[in-house]
C-alpha cells in the first residue's frame, strides 16, 4: 500500500529532520530582509528580486536533500507534484502545510493557501506607505520553490498574491507551470 502525501511528510518530519528553533529562522530571516531593505534603500521591487534569487539558489540546493530524506516516487502529474510541495515539502523544512486549492480549468497552475507562515511571525512591515504596497516579506519561499521544481525539470512562476502582512484575510502563493524541461545532454557529452 502507498503512503499519502500527508503521512510522508509527517514521517520525514518526526524521524528524520534535525529541528531548529522556529524563532531563531524567524528572527535571522527578519533581519536579512530588514538588511535588504536598508542596502536597497527601501526599494521593495528590488528587495522581492533579491529575496526571489536567493530562494532559487536555495531551492536549486535544497531539492536533492528533499529527494533523499522524503523517498518519495517520482510524481506522475503537476496535481501529484502540487501535493507533495504542499505536504511534503514545506512538512520537512518548515513543518507547516497549506492547502492546495484553485486550481486553474487545464490543470498548469494552483495556489497554496498558507495558514500560518513561520517566516512571518513576530513581523510588522515598514510603515512608510510602500512597503504594504510592494514588499512580499517572504519572497525566499517563491524562489525556493522555483529552483527546487526547476531542477526536477518543472519550469515554473511562483508569486504571491495575498499576504496577511498586507492585510489579506490569507497567505496565498500561486504557481503556474510554464513548461516541463527535458533533460537535455551537456555541450560535447554523447
Amino acid at each position: 500500500m502507498s503512503r499519502t502525501p500527508r503521512q510522508i511528510g509527517e514521517d520525514v518530519w518526526k524521524t528524520r529532520i534535525e529541528k531548529v528553533n522556529a524563532e531563531l529562522i524567524t528572527l535571522t530571516y527578519g533581519s536579512v530582509v530588514a538588511q535588504l531593505c536598508k542596502d536597497f534603500g527601501n526599494d521593495y521591487i528590488q528587495v522581492n528580486e533579491q529575496l526571489d534569487k536567493m530562494g532559487y539558489n536555495i531551492g536549486i540546493r535544497l531539492i536533492e536533500d528533499f529527494l533523499a530524506r522524503a523517498n518519495t516516487e517520482r510524481c506522475r502529474s503537476f496535481k501529484e507534484t502540487a501535493e507533495v510541495v504542499s505536504k511534503v515539502g514545506f512538512k520537512v523544512f518548515l513543518n507547516i502545510t497549506p492547502n492546495v486549492s484553485n486550481w486553474s480549468a487545464d490543470g498548469q497552475q494552483f495556489s497554496l493557501i498558507f495558514d500560518e507562515n513561520p517566516l512571518a511571525d513576530f513581523v510588522e512591515l515598514p510603515d512608510d506607505g510602500k512597503a504594504i504596497q510592494e514588499l512580499w516579506f517572504s519572497n525566499i519561499l517563491c524562489g525556493v520553490l522555483r529552483g527546487a521544481l526547476e531542477m526536477v525539470q518543472l519550469q515554473v512562476e511562483v508569486q504571491f498574491i495575498k499576504d496577511v502582512l498586507r492585510g489579506h484575510d490569507t497567505t496565498e502563493m500561486k504557481v503556474t507551470l510554464i513548461k516541463i524541461l527535458e533533460d537535455e545532454m551537456p555541450v560535447g557529452d554523447e
